[in-house]
């Protein structure tokens, strides 16, 4: 297989908790980095806005994590990390979802391995599709 390459894993991790800003834990204890998150509008809110329409579309958020191993630090409490629009906890839904602990459902669009580091793609679905 060629370098970089993307290879297809088992089952992703089953819950993810935020310890800091953007460094996540799984129920293994292994270390989860989010290294890009990417706003876009979503579909659903385009195709709701007429032309004209002063409608502002809803931002998709897509997140791209690598499990990776971090220094060891202190968690962070929720109250710390309240101003990330992540969620401060992922747990593995039905079908290749995760629901937070907001209940807003996050599917997922990848899990893989990139070299020697195992990827995990999430996007943030609109509400109601559930």
């Amino acid at each position: 297989m060629a370098s970089g390459a993307s290879l297809v894993l088992g089952v992703p991790p089953h819950r993810l908790w935020a310890r800091r800003p953007g460094i996540y834990e799984d129920e293994k204890g292994r270390t989860w980095v989010t290294v890009v998150v990417r706003l876009s509008p979503s579909q659903r809110a385009r195709s709701r806005a007429s032309p004209g329409g002063t409608h502002e579309p809803e931002p998709s958020v897509t997140v791209h994590m690598w499990q990776m191993p971090v220094h060891p630090q202190e968690p962070m409490s929720p109250s710390q990390l309240t101003l990330s629009r992540l969620p401060l906890v992922w747990q593995l839904y039905s079908g290749r979802r995760y629901r937070a602990m907001d209940s807003r459902l996050w599917e997922i669009v990848s899990h893989g391995q990139i070299d020697s580091t195992e990827e995990l793609v999430l996007t943030e679905l609109p509400p109601g599709n559930g």
